[in-house]
């Protein structure tokens, strides 16, 4: 790999690009045609040369944009932009993660030494011939970037929505929606107290003044002509007989059941609007919102962009880690976030404005105001970025017995112990190491570890390269398995004992036997 002369990316296909301008350019022609020259109105053809138009744009962009590296450096143009840099100018290149609908989408991104980022328009994998022609590309960009220049990176770096590298832009736009939600929600609770307040005290207008007064009640009389149910979320419809007061009322789906064609009611206007549809067997009555309510949605608000604060946190906690390591979970906030929702819930809607007004409630307030500090401190500490080997939980020191052990652990590779990564644990005990598919009991299906051949060679916390399924807790450990490196992968206390049992059986083997080094 180190000898390959450049390296260019295009787009696979040169003809279809080309096809899709020609259609956009025939797009433009038709509008042009139909608007200027003919000079007649829009119609359908227009619309269809407008449909064809962003078809053009994107075929030239696929026909014009290049990727191109060589012992001078690297480079890309696309439609609108050209950039490039020397080797010597840039920092490392890895490799971004993107979740996709049906598939992770891998994009190259190169990091110059003034710690800018360039996204390269190509490749893109998994591309049509595969994934492996993706990653073949990347260890041909890395391979000239060794061989001329000085990558910052031994290994290859890929960033996931794990790892510390991520950027935070979309956390920090929902955080500031969040807050504007709540915001806007307070807002309104003073207005819907206000509201609800007035309805229920009410009174039926007076004669003289029915006319001027909108807040009092007036009562009329009509008959319902027919109902329309929805069966989905819409709303249903009363119909009026004669159209009046109105000609249709949108009710709920309940409310409009209760109903049928020729029932005479009674309705109550408030107002200006229709509140109550009363009948002889059944009754709809608007629903007024409580202020609680409206101040609950705030507090669900608050909760949200406080979960989402704390993706922000995390990452701002891990700006000093290496850019592919994978941050610790946040999962310790939501527990802090559902605990808080447990007493904070209803006390906001037992008290709209947030005051207390009994003793009780400030005991209610305050407990739950500690439980909920002691919650986040529980969680601060619980996602500290910990060094590899301190995990939950210490090391176990016991030694090894004669029982067998089953420890949930995995090789990142497939091996001849381990063909086609099919191991989920190790098990431990008299008849040595074993990689088996099944947390025991028995070896059924236990293929032997050769520790004779495993030289450890670090432990580290896990990277965004080693994939999802290895949990944000556990530790790899990198081994040495003749001229490969293969990646074990297990929570730090079972990993640390699995290496023990590599090391106690190495030393167990007789001098000049199979387990002799």
């Amino acid at each position: 790999m180190s000898s390959v002369p450049e390296v260019t990316c295009r787009t696979r296909s040169k003809r279809l690009p080309w096809f899709f301008v020609a259609a956009g350019a025939a797009g433009l022609l038709l509008v042009v045609a139909r608007l200027v020259i003919t000079g007649g109105p829009p119609d359908r053809w227009v619309l269809i040369g407008l449909l064809l138009m962003p078809l053009g744009v994107g075929g030239m962009y696929a026909a014009v944009v290049r990727v191109h590296a060589d012992a001078d450096g690297l480079s890309y143009r696309t439609l609108l932009r050209r950039r490039g840099a020397r080797w010597e100018d840039i920092a490392d290149v890895r490799v971004n993660l993107q979740r996709g609908r049906h598939s992770d989408i891998h994009r190259v991104e190169v990091v110059t030494r003034g710690g800018a980022v360039w996204r390269l328009p190509l490749p893109v994998g998994p591309s049509s011939e595969g994934q492996d022609t993706f990653d073949g590309t990347v260890e041909e960009l890395r391979a000239l970037h060794r061989r001329h220049g000085t990558p910052e990176s031994d290994h290859l770096v890929v960033i996931t929505v794990r790892t510390a590298g991520r950027r935070g832009g979309l956390p920090a736009v929902v955080c500031a929606l969040f807050l504007a939600g709540a915001a806007l929600a307070a807002w309104f609770v003073p207005v819907v107290a206000e509201t609800k307040l007035a309805w229920t005290s009410a009174a039926p207008c007076a004669a003289e003044s029915a006319a001027h007064d909108r807040d009092c009640l007036t009562t009329l009389s009509s008959v319902i002509a027919r109902t329309e149910v929805e069966r989905g979320k819409g709303n249903s419809y009363l119909y009026f007989a004669g159209g009046r007061p109105i000609d249709r009322l949108a009710v709920s789906r309940e409310g409009a059941r209760g109903f049928e064609a020729g029932d005479r009611v009674r309705l109550t206007v408030w107002r200006g609007q229709v509140r109550e549809v009363v009948g002889e067997e059944h009754a709809w009555h608007e629903h007024f919102p409580a202020a609680g309510e409206v101040t609950v949605v705030a507090a669900l608000c608050v909760l949200a962009a406080g979960m989402t604060g704390t993706v922000i946190v995390q990452r701002r906690r891990g700006r000093r880690l290496p850019a592919d390591e994978v941050m610790p979970s946040s999962a310790p906030f939501a527990g802090a976030a559902v605990g808080t929702a447990v007493w904070a819930l209803p006390y906001c809607y037992q008290h709209p404005t947030l005051v207390p007004d009994t003793s009780g409630d400030v005991v209610w307030a305050g407990l739950g105001s500690l439980a909920s500090l002691a919650l986040v401190v529980r969680a601060w500490r619980a996602t500290r970025v910990r060094p590899p080997g301190r995990g939950p939980g210490t090391p176990d020191s016991t030694p090894l017995d004669d029982e067998d052990v089953f420890l949930p652990a995995r090789f990142l590779e497939s091996t001849d112990y381990n063909p086609n990564g099919f191991g989920t644990h190790i098990v431990l005990g008299a008849d040595g190491p074993a990689v088996t598919p099944h947390p025991g009991p028995g070896r059924f299906a236990a293929r032997p570890i050769p520790v004779e051949r495993l030289v450890v060679r670090t432990v580290r916390r896990p990277r965004g390269g080693d994939g999802d399924t290895v949990p944000k807790s556990w530790d790899v450990a990198e081994l040495d398995d003749g001229e490969r490196v293969i990646r074990l992968a297990a929570a730090p206390a079972h990993l640390g004992r699995i290496l023990r049992a590599f090391t106690a059986t190495d030393e167990a083997a007789p001098a000049g036997g199979p387990g002799a080094r």
